[in-house]
């Protein structure tokens, strides 16, 4: 029996700040980040009630699973878009767990990479068949077809995000070098 999961009981919706005066692009984009973070939501709500763990720990095994030899912790991070310093935490805990090991880069003695042990694989077969099955019937009620035709429409916008990218940096002003302030880490 599949068992559905639904998102945590309403939470602040982003685009519940839009008004007809805004420009439909942010409009867009705001419908996005809502449906991403009720997906998103849903799915830590998942790992958490059934597996006790948390979806950082879920997309570094997930990235893992691709690699059976292993990936690089900065291989791990640029991946996973997150900094050296998050991967190195959940990598600590999966370590710990029995779920990852480290392992030697015969090549390069300082640095090392990460592999899932025979137990982490079983335990993301696991996790990965229920997480389809919770993203299936998340988007069960939206018609195979209107799946398809969005899955195309959000392959265009991503397309035209990357080439625009670097012309919206421009755009931005950027302060003086020494008046910057710190980048920001995203966390795990």
């Amino acid at each position: 029996m599949t068992r559905r999961v639904q998102p945590d009981a309403a939470p602040a919706d982003p685009e519940a700040r839009v008004h007809d005066r805004h420009h439909q692009s942010l409009r867009l984009w705001l419908r996005l980040l809502t449906c991403t973070m009720m997906i998103e939501r849903a799915i830590r709500a998942g790992l958490r009630e059934r597996f006790s763990t948390t979806l950082p720990r879920f997309d570094l095994m997930a990235q893992l699973e691709r690699h059976p030899a292993g990936l690089r912790m900065g291989e791990l991070s640029r991946r996973l878009m997150v900094t050296n310093a998050n991967v190195t935490g959940v990598t600590d805990q999966l370590v710990a767990d029995g779920l990852v090991e480290r392992i030697a880069v015969p090549e390069d003695r300082r640095a090392f990479a990460v592999r899932l042990t025979p137990r982490g694989k079983r335990s993301f077969d696991l996790m990965a068949a229920e997480h389809e099955q919770w993203i299936e019937a998340l988007l069960a009620e939206l018609p195979a077809r209107e799946r398809d035709a969005l899955y195309a429409l959000l392959g265009s916008l991503k397309t035209a995000v990357a080439g625009t990218q670097a012309s919206v940096r421009s755009l931005v002003p950027q302060p003086p070098r020494d008046a910057r302030t710190p980048r920001l880490r995203r966390k795990a």
